[in-house]
């Protein structure tokens, strides 16, 4: 269960803080070591047809899709660290709608990288820990700062999309399906944050996440 709230017959439950710090806890277990809650949507790849890779094209590719998953094993934690500490539930409820789509991502870009014979980042129960930490600091701060991360967060996630765009062969039809599926829903998840309330965030503050970016996908792309 990835919802704070469900519907039991005619009946809406509040989960109380130690509630959603379990209900985080199996997001965490199931994010790192076992199958995401995802929605039902379609796999981008399904049914795309593609040339063989070259060896040098499908490690690269396998690599930049290694980035992805832990990029989103951090979104995870980013979106389930601010729902924890959010002050409102209507906040709390978009940062739960985001991190269920996020799921789609994490394993559509996990059953890409099976595909191509790698393996998923070595270092996520790291990616995970510290953006749970990251999310909870951004929760607490205030919602609007909150949702200003998230809008800055997707507008550089979407830069790091277009890159990856930029590096995978034209042929690797399957992961260029993926990716632009991903970089679409991160826009429409920036522009509900923005559209909810989020200020733009100071200067140093994006400057620091564009660092701690390419720290983590650095590191990502190798181990």
């Amino acid at each position: 269960m990835t919802r704070l709230e469900h519907t039991v017959g005619m009946e809406k439950r509040h989960y109380n803080p130690l509630d959603r710090l379990i209900i985080n806890i199996d997001q965490a277990v199931r994010t790192l070591a076992g199958k995401p809650l995802v929605t039902g949507r379609p796999n981008p790849a399904e049914g795309r047809a593609e040339d063989e890779l070259d060896p040098t094209e499908k490690t690269r590719s396998m690599r930049l899709m290694r980035v992805n998953h832990a990029g989103e094993v951090a979104a995870q934690a980013l979106y389930q660290g601010q729902a924890l500490t959010a002050r409102r539930t209507s906040v709390r409820g978009r940062m739960q709608r985001a991190a269920e789509e996020e799921n789609d991502h994490l394993d559509w870009c996990q059953h890409r990288v099976d595909e191509l014979g790698g393996r998923v980042s070595l270092l996520n129960p790291l990616w995970y820990l510290g953006s749970f930490a990251i999310g909870a600091a951004a929760g607490a701060v205030g919602d609007k700062w909150s949702l200003g991360f998230v809008a800055e967060t997707e507008k550089q996630v979407g830069q790091h999309l277009d890159g990856h765009l930029a590096r995978i062969s034209p042929r690797d039809g399957k992961s260029r399906a993926i990716i632009e599926q991903m970089k679409s829903d991160e826009a429409r998840h920036g522009a509900d944050a923005r559209d909810a309330g989020g200020a733009d965030l100071p200067r140093p503050v994006r400057q620091l996440m564009k660092l701690a970016s390419r720290v983590m996908t650095g590191t990502a792309y190798r181990l």
